[in-house]
């Protein structure tokens, strides 16, 4: 058996072999890389380690990224690619645990949420890592949302592509509810009473038409005339905004 695997191997092609090789995923090829010592030296291959990583983090192809100015070569395509990963778990595993630690009483504020995306951006994940550390069915909904938020925004992703990868992951169908109050309107020299609006709403919807009025709402956090916003992911008692002690009726 070894030794017909050594005669295939020796009339194997080596440009045949790398085409076999760029089908696989970062996992395939590392498992392939233990077969023989054959597919050990090609696995290994600097070109195959650079195409995976520009694959899964394409800012690499940005002169003008951080990541790129990282400078690959200096340790080998495949010990960046380790190294990085190995930077996108830790990052990401703090990110996981922060949102966690801000909703204990169940709900997120927004400043906590957009911090949270702005994180994600200062470690150039892709939208593969999304996919990977942040769109689990066993996360809460509001890292889930976070991952949704930041692959539309930060990642311009299209929308067809982050619902195709919610829907994978089995959480498309996951919901979230979104309340928000705005500044009350003037009416003839006096101002209404703020208006409190709450939305449930799935996290397919949010990336579809449907809810672009929530997603705005997120987007834009609390600014000018929206005083505050929170995420939830459970039912839970209102309570009026002026009862909190941030802000008197006028």
């Amino acid at each position: 058996m070894k030794q017909r695997q050594c005669i295939i191997q020796s009339c194997l092609p080596e440009d045949i072999a790398f085409k076999i090789i760029s089908f696989l995923e970062e996992s395939e090829v590392c498992a392939l890389g233990c077969c023989s010592r054959f597919w050990r030296n090609l696995c290994g291959s600097d070109c195959i380690w650079e195409s995976l990583s520009k694959q899964r983090w394409p800012l690499l192809n940005n002169e003008s990224s951080s990541v790129q100015n990282s400078d690959p070569t200096s340790e080998g395509w495949r010990g960046f690619y380790m190294n990085r990963h190995i930077e996108i778990v830790n990052g990401a595993t703090d990110v996981v645990k922060h949102v966690e630690q801000c909703t204990r009483s169940e709900s997120l504020e927004v400043g906590d949420y957009l911090q949270a995306i702005e994180d994600l951006s200062t470690m150039h994940l892709g939208f593969k890592d999304v996919q990977m550390f942040l769109f689990k069915p066993k996360l809460n909904v509001l890292l889930n949302l976070v991952g949704l938020h930041y692959c539309i925004f930060r990642l311009n992703v299209p929308p067809e592509y982050v619902a195709e990868a919610l829907k994978s992951r089995k959480i498309s169908d996951r919901q979230v509810c979104v309340k928000w109050w705005k500044l009350g309107r003037w009416f003839y020299g006096f101002r209404m009473r703020d208006e409190y609006h709450s939305r449930w709403v799935s996290l397919a919807d949010l990336v579809t038409k449907k809810e672009e009025e929530v997603l705005g709402v997120l987007h834009r956090g609390a600014i000018h005339e929206v005083l505050r916003v929170q995420i939830s992911f459970v039912i839970s008692v209102d309570t009026p905004w002026f009862s909190r002690g941030t802000l008197g009726q006028g």
